[in-house]
């Protein structure tokens, strides 16, 4: 038995069901239950206020980024977590901007995560200062980087199709052109190795609900390369990112390194359930987990096409340029996603036609890729997907 197959144990799967939407909500880890329970009663509930002491709540946001650092690799100090995603966006975005005044133009592409297109022209927009985003191609990112450019802002794997950009040449060609980096690792960190250090990225961002199973609404993390970290300026300057939080300044001083880039009170019950799930990660190797994912995947993708002519490949087809997941295209995407969930396999669906299928080695294993594979193939054989129920759009796809 594999060191994955042997931490699945570590997490509440239900009977009967096959989950492969790790990326897009991880599963619950067990002793996630009794973590979140003991910060109730036995921090919360006893100690009150003072929990913020006795217990060091206060220090969560950096303890649990040093711990996603290891799995990015960034060093220690150089990241933190707290607030949203969309709000560590932002932050990043405005921060770069401010650090190259004399280019206008942030760089993006269409398979980037939709928020983050809007949050960096609602940035641009409350600027007024004449700045534009671009969207191109994936394919067209690299050739589209020039002088013009501030900041090339893209999510490493594509959200859809799982498609990868390779993280240390576009960042390379970024700084050759004197423009910044954000990336967006939602649908890396836990997945894949990343190696933010190496690849000398200078922002990146992430939530921790996905791979990383800190459950629904689970903070976001930010880092910022070290030596640049005290350049940056927080557009968002919080309390909790005052020099001094507790001294009340009425003039904000930022603080030092990565804390600064901390903006409201730590969401302390959330920080508590992602702290008991990164413990999955202990001890582990992001190589073996991306070795194990590519051999689920691979193994998925034979066997549906083996067993079903219908549907087309939306994903990479060489591995190693797509991330931990793997889509289809099908016109009647929706109901096939509704029908394999009736039948206790859980994907999910994003538009137009797009069925995704997250593969995560901590708790996957081959033969849930049987099993999906062997539905899916059935439910579209037989046209199971074509009964009203399954076409209704709900709010969640």
């Amino acid at each position: 038995m594999s060191a994955f197959e042997t931490r699945r144990d570590m997490f509440h799967l239900p009977e009967g069901i096959t989950y492969l939407d790790g990326n897009s909500l991880g599963p619950l880890p067990k002793h996630a239950v009794d973590q979140a329970r003991r910060t109730m009663t036995d921090q919360w509930g006893e100690m009150l206020i003072m929990g913020w002491n006795k217990a060091d709540w206060m220090a969560l946001p950096g303890r649990l980024g040093d711990r996603i650092g290891r799995l990015i690799g960034a060093p220690a100090d150089s990241t933190v977590v707290g607030d949203t995603l969309s709000i560590k966006v932002y932050q990043a975005v405005a921060s770069a901007l401010e650090l190259r005044p004399g280019r206008k133009r942030v760089l993006s592409d269409n398979g980037n995560f939709p928020t983050d297109l809007y949050m960096a022209k609602g940035l641009i927009d409350s600027l007024g200062q004449g700045h534009d985003l671009k969207v191109v191609d994936p394919e067209a990112v690299a050739d589209a980087i020039d002088e013009s450019v501030a900041v090339v802002m893209l999510t490493h794997v594509d959200y859809r199709t799982g498609r990868l950009h390779d993280m240390a040449a576009i960042t390379r060609k970024a700084h050759e052109a004197g423009a910044l980096m954000i990336w967006d690792l939602a649908h890396s960190a836990g997945a894949l190795p990343v190696d933010l250090a190496g690849c000398n990225a200078d922002f990146a961002v992430g939530c921790t609900y996905k791979y990383l199973n800190g459950g629904p609404g689970a903070p976001a993390f930010i880092y910022v390369r070290p030596d640049l970290i005290d350049q940056v300026r927080p557009a968002l300057s919080g309390w909790l990112g005052h020099a001094a939080p507790f001294a009340f300044d009425l003039d904000y001083r930022p603080g030092e390194g990565i804390s600064r880039m901390r903006v409201g009170t730590p969401p302390v019950l959330q920080m508590a359930v992602l702290d008991a799930a990164l413990d999955a990660f202990d001890g582990g190797d992001m190589a073996d987990i991306r070795a194990r994912s590519i051999e689920l995947s691979e193994q998925f993708i034979a066997q549906v096409e083996a067993s079903c002519e219908k549907v087309e490949l939306a994903s990479p087809r060489d591995p190693q340029a797509r991330g931990s997941q793997v889509s289809f295209r099908f016109a009647e995407g929706y109901a096939v996603m509704q029908a394999l969930i009736a039948r206790g396999v859980i994907g999910d669906f994003r538009a137009p036609d797009i069925m995704r299928f997250g593969f995560c080695p901590l708790y996957n294993t081959a033969d849930d890729v049987t099993t999906a594979a062997a539905a899916m193939a059935d439910i579209i054989a037989t046209g199971e997907w074509n009964q009203p129920q399954f076409k209704t759009r709900k709010a969640v796809t």
